[in-house]
């Protein structure tokens, strides 16, 4: 009895162990609610295990796989809108990717409308959806789904279809993340931190916006459309038949108009485009083409090549109606130095508006506009409660016309961002991190330049002098300039990572970190025209082949499953690839395999077949090599890393993504050793 009690125990164990290594942490619920005769709502939820989140719909092109809905279209019924999802979404800026993403914990919710065209009707369709947790990604997932509705004659009609997917029990979601990832700390403590961390990663993007939106405006004041107008404008306030008290509360109405002129601009971006429109201008790569050549226009203007200006009769026609007395003359006065100045304040208020639509954000415009106005607006304020202080303000003169070029530089560095975003969204593989970091080193060095007085553009006076301010600047510009310049044999440059295209663009590696890399080149390999890895690594992108060619040259076999759309693999490739140790393993001692379990290519036809694992059709080198990690090793998380013999054989247990280059350097060590002990 006893033998059979633990003969029970032991099997029991087996099943778990492996069932925990295949993870389902979403499981999805699926109904239908009546809201009149022939419509109803398709509700599709999803609930998210511990630590683990599932992306929003609003992903753009180069990042991770968003969650999507296809509904195959019939003639009984029609759908309304589009789906919507609930709640909202948390962001957060990835580096990796070099956008912000948005996803779900826990619990979301998606709602489509529908309208039935008969009496009832039977809607299906497919949904495809990807998850990762801090240290691992699993390949996009499509699952069918069915709703069978009834319209006016069963109003109580309510669908509920379960999914094959089984429950999720966090526990073992948990004990087999730990199982893959050596010396992580446990993925509870991880999802506190999570929650902690991206929470809040909204505010901070409406914080930044703000931020960027004061800088904006206080760079606008000191624009030489603006300054020489301050002892005007401040004058009107405190002239003599007018009393302290009420040049004051002028000044202060004054103020509100430019504020409210401002924040109503931001609002129309909103409402013209929408919040979920915002979203998807975020990554469009259309638009993001469309915003480097604003941007560049806007910076050329700055450098003097042409002044952007507004009709005339607007500005005659906003100026006749300032001449009015009360609050109506002082907002029309308000509005007249908008449309003046508009000159020196569209390029900063149109380049704030691409910021701030490109974060996502509902309320960005507004929040922008806001810090915008807040603080060009500020400084009249407080000279006509203090025109004492006019005194302390600087002549106007040459230097007016430095501010506004030296923002024309910083212009025209940001636009190569956007170019940078089309270019990884459509795959062009020309604008890569060199030429990115080569043109940020020449405008920068040019601006030192500029500001040393060696380099004068339109519209600029002679500098017979050099002034302290524009010594500290230029010093300050010559010091990022050589800061960048090591970027371009590879050095990370972590400050200003978040701007530049990822390392796995930079086409060669000379830092002194991997100095003892020996570049091999085992000539062309299958796939090598599509994949390609970092650093220059010799890598192969088929099992079969790479697993030849090292039973050729006798070295042991390092497999990395990864994906297009795997953050923590970007991860792993930027933090821990590029260490001295680990790429010299990666290079000298191994073979390395990549293989793409997301990549939507298609296979040869004799290459196609039915999964003997899963029974599914194998029709794309994603499906295949999702199929090989699936049923070779019982897992289907990313990164997943693999160290084999010549045979095919395990050296050592894999493991997924371990972001301390030390402990990953002792993983690659262990596995050489196993190696050769079998010598």
């Amino acid at each position: 009895m006893a033998k059979k009690v633990v003969l029970s125990f032991l099997f029991l164990c087996c099943v778990f162990g492996m069932s925990a290594e295949m993870l389902k942490p979403v499981t999805w619920r699926f109904s239908s609610k009546q809201v009149s005769n022939n419509e109803f709502d398709l509700v599709l939820t999803a609930n998210i295990g511990n630590s683990w989140h599932l992306y929003s719909q609003f992903i753009g092109e180069g990042g991770p796989v968003p969650t999507s809905f296809k509904f195959k279209p019939t003639s009984d019924y029609v759908l309304i809108g589009k789906v919507n999802e609930s709640p909202k979404a948390h962001k957060i800026f990835e580096k990796a990717f070099g956008m912000e993403l948005a996803f779900f914990e826990k619990k979301a919710t998606f709602t489509q409308k529908v309208k039935l065209k008969t009496a009832a009707a039977k809607i299906n369709g497919t949904l495809t959806f990807m998850v990762c947790d801090d240290n691992q990604c699993l390949p996009p997932e499509d699952i069918d789904f069915s709703f069978d509705l009834k319209g006016a004659n069963d109003v109580n009609a309510k669908v509920l279809i379960p999914v094959a997917a089984t429950p999720v029990d966090t526990a073992k979601v948990a004990a087999a993340t730990q199982a893959i990832v050596k010396d992580s700390v446990s993925l509870a403590s991880k999802s506190e931190a999570v929650v902690a961390t991206q929470v809040p990663a909204d505010k901070q993007s409406l914080w930044t916006i703000f931020i960027l939106g004061l800088l904006g405006g206080f760079a606008a004041f000191v624009m030489p459309c603006i300054f020489p107008m301050v002892p005007m404008t401040v004058g009107y306030f405190t002239k003599k038949e007018v009393t302290k008290r009420k040049g004051v509360i002028n000044a202060l109405i004054y103020g509100l108009s430019i504020i409210v002129i401002y924040v109503v601009l931001g609002l129309l971006i909103t409402v013209i485009f929408g919040a979920d429109a915002l979203n998807v201008l975020s990554t469009n790569g259309i638009f993001n083409f469309f915003f480097f050549l604003l941007l560049v226009a806007f910076a050329l203007s700055f450098l003097g090549a042409f002044e952007l200006v507004l009709p005339s009769s607007w500005v005659n026609k906003m100026d006749s109606k300032s001449n009015k007395n009360g609050l109506g003359g002082l907002f029309f006065m308000a509005g007249t130095l908008a449309l003046v100045s508009f000159s020196c304040t569209g390029p900063i208020v149109g380049t704030l508006l691409v910021e701030a639509a490109t974060m996502g954000q509902i309320l960005g415009p507004a929040i922008g506009m806001f810090g915008f106005a807040l603080a060009l607006s500020i400084p009249f304020v407080l000279f006509a409660m203090f025109p004492s202080w006019m005194k302390a303000l600087p002549k106007s003169g040459g230097w007016l016309n430095s501010v506004k070029v030296v923002l024309g530089f910083l212009e025209l560095a940001l636009s190569f961002k956007f170019l940078s975003n089309v270019d990884l969204a459509y795959h062009w593989n020309w604008f890569d991190r060199e030429l990115f970091l080569s043109l940020w080193i020449v405008i920068s060095a040019l601006m030192g330049f500029y500001l040393l007085g060696k380099l004068k553009l339109p519209n600029d006076s002679d500098v017979k002098y050099v002034s302290t301010p524009r010594l500290v600047l230029a010093i300050i510009t010559f010091s990022f300039t050589i800061y960048m310049i090591p970027g371009l044999w590879g050095a990370p440059l972590k400050s200003i990572s978040a701007f530049l295209p990822p390392m796995s663009t930079q086409d060669f590696v000379m830092s002194a970190d991997n100095a003892s890399v020996v570049v091999h080149n085992s000539g062309n390999h299958k796939y090598g025209d599509i994949f390609h890895a970092p650093f220059g690594i010799d890598a192969f992108f088929d099992y079969d082949e790479g697993l030849a060619y090292a039973k050729k040259m006798n070295k042991p076999v390092f497999i990395d499953f990864t994906g297009h759309a795997c953050v923590n693999c970007r991860k792993m490739e930027a933090s821990v690839w590029p260490d001295k140790e680990v790429l010299s393993r990666l290079s000298n001692d191994y073979v390395v395999i990549q293989l793409y379990v997301d990549d939507k290519t298609a296979l040869a036809a004799d290459e196609q077949a039915v999964s003997k694992y899963s029974g599914k059709k194998i029709e794309t080198i994603g499906n295949k090599w999702s199929d090989l990690q699936a049923s070779r090793f019982n897992v289907n998380s990313q990164p997943f890393y693999v160290l084999l013999d010549t045979k095919g054989n395990l050296l050592v247990q894999p493991q997924g993504a371990d972001y301390d280059p030390k402990s990953f350097t002792n993983y690659l060590d262990s596995g050489l050793k196993a190696f050769r002990s079998l010598s």
